[in-house]
């Protein structure tokens, strides 16, 4: 009898250390995509385009920037989703949606790189605006919704790319990859959205917001540009 009791607590002992090296290794693998998946998301929403380069304007004049970015980081964390659980599979299978939406995102990014133009030669038009009452929410929202659901690079970028990384991390590891990938898209809007606040003395002046409209109207054409040249199905 006591070399039964002998041996379990042998085995007692022995084995509880290599179930916390197990436990320890498996919490140190889930970290280590969480940060994967967050700083490759990091990386490809940190460029700027119609959606960051809206967000930076309306927190720079302060109108409905926390619905916004809540919608923003919702919406990434809806499009990654997607990918994840096999819509980007399904977009990538069929090329005829991807042209169609090729041309409708292009006529929308057409549009908004003119306004961004047409702000430029209308200084009466650009103040900032400290009560953000100027502006409609639902116009506000209106917009984020159509420079975040129009844009077919942003699909790419979000359903495609992101969601077969995910995949490719098999099961359950994905899940704790978008995880970070929605860890990711918080903090960078989260920072484009309340920190371009501390550019508001540089955007007093009227020059500053000719030279953001200006950058804004060149970027839109360059991705009009590209998104009617490119190869979409090799993004």
């Amino acid at each position: 009898m006591q070399d039964v009791r002998g041996a379990l607590c042998r085995y007692t002992s022995e084995s509880v250390p290599v179930l916390i090296r197990i436990e320890s290794f498996a919490v140190s693998d889930s970290l280590s995509l969480l940060f994967l998946g967050a700083t490759t998301t990091i990386s490809l929403v940190a460029g700027i385009g119609a959606q960051g380069t809206f967000v930076l304007r309306q927190g720079i004049l302060g109108r409905h920037i926390t619905p916004i970015l809540v919608f923003c980081i919702l919406s990434d964390a809806l499009m990654i989703g997607l990918g994840v659980v096999g819509l980007g599979a399904l977009l990538d299978a069929a090329p005829w949606f991807i042209e169609v939406f090729r041309y409708v995102g292009a006529a929308f990014l057409a549009w908004f790189g003119f306004e961004a133009g047409r702000r430029v030669f209308t200084p009466h038009s650009i103040v900032v605006d400290d009560e953000g009452d100027s502006q409609p929410l639902k116009a506000a929202l209106l917009t984020t919704v159509a420079v975040t659901y129009l844009n077919p690079l942003a699909w790419l970028d979000t359903t495609i790319l992101l969601g077969s990384l995910a995949n490719a991390q098999g099961n359950p590891d994905r899940w704790w990859y978008y995880l970070g990938c929605c860890c990711g898209s918080l903090i960078w809007f989260l920072i484009l959205g309340y920190g371009s606040r501390l550019l508001r003395p540089f955007f007093a002046r009227p020059s500053a917001w000719r030279i953001l409209d200006g950058a804004t109207a060149l970027l839109m054409a360059y991705l009009v540009f590209n998104l009617l040249t490119m190869n979409l199905s090799t993004h």
